[in-house]
């Protein structure tokens, strides 16, 4: 992929993140905040004050997410990012440690 296609990909990933997340925000389903700046979402629970940070690592085509629970890394595989280590699917990951960073039963 080139690096053109990864932050075209990234970009699309990153806007569709935060509108799930706003969302999720505007049904009342979680008190949530997110910012962007360029290559870095920033979620922030305002219940608690924590935050998931997702990050772009275009040398190696990654997106890095930091969360209480971890940091995991993720390239793009066919049609999905997958963790680097155990192939586990961003968005489904990404609601798991969403909810229990919220403080939600999962």
């Amino acid at each position: 992929m080139s690096e053109t296609e990864f932050l075209n990909l990234m970009d699309a990933t990153l806007a569709h993140i935060e509108d799930v997340f706003e969302a999720a925000g505007q049904r009342g389903n979680v008190d949530v905040e997110c910012s962007r700046s360029g290559s870095l979402l920033d979620i922030e629970f305002l219940q608690n004050k924590t935050k998931i940070i997702i990050n772009s690592q275009t040398a190696i085509n990654e997106l890095w997410v930091a969360a209480k629970s971890g940091g995991y890394h993720y390239k793009y595989e066919g049609q999905l990012w997958l963790n680097t280590r155990d192939k586990r699917e961003l968005m489904s990951t990404l609601a798991e440690i969403a909810l229990a960073q919220a403080g939600l039963v999962i």
